[in-house]
């Protein structure tokens, strides 16, 4: 993927997937390579389907990641989480999906995606999972957020 030709910013006739769609991703180069910085996107409008009764399951999605040499561009990846729409997988496989499309996609150096599902059943359910570059301190930064990750959870209050 070229990260010279970002063919969706600007763009008023954008065409919305129907289904899962990790090729409307798009890049372009970071400019602060010599810093190490979060980007953080907050996704409140997340939608997916249960695989098994093809109800909606809704959520925030929160991505963290530190770049490398690429970034994502953020209306392509909006239209890549709106493909989810129609989509029809586990809470805990959308999360790790998409961590690691945009693994391939930019090579970051660390990365973490959370999701924040309404209950459906009386139940929620929260996955999240992140990812460090091997043999950095990004690896190593990646356990120690696991192994700590949500210790103190919130009150929820049916979201």
């Amino acid at each position: 993927m070229s990260t010279d030709n970002l063919t969706l910013l600007g763009q008023k006739n954008v065409r919305y997937a129907t289904d899962y769609a990790p090729e409307v991703l798009e890049t372009f180069h970071n400019k602060h390579t010599e810093n190490d910085y979060f980007v953080k996107f907050n996704c409140p409008e997340f939608t997916s389907l249960c695989p098994i009764t093809g109800q909606p399951d809704f959520a925030t999605i929160y991505i963290a990641y530190v770049p490398n040499e690429l970034m994502v561009e953020s209306k392509s990846l909006k239209l890549y989480l709106f493909s989810f729409r129609n989509h029809g997988d586990f809470h805990e496989d959308c999360v790790n999906i998409i961590m690691k499309d945009l693994i391939r996609l930019m090579n970051p150096k660390y990365i973490e995606v959370w999701g924040k599902f309404l209950p459906r059943g009386g139940l929620s359910i929260d996955p999240y999972c992140n990812y460090g570059m091997k043999d950095t301190k990004w690896e190593k930064m990646a356990w120690d957020r696991l192994s700590q990750h949500d210790m103190y959870p919130e009150k929820v209050d049916n979201r």
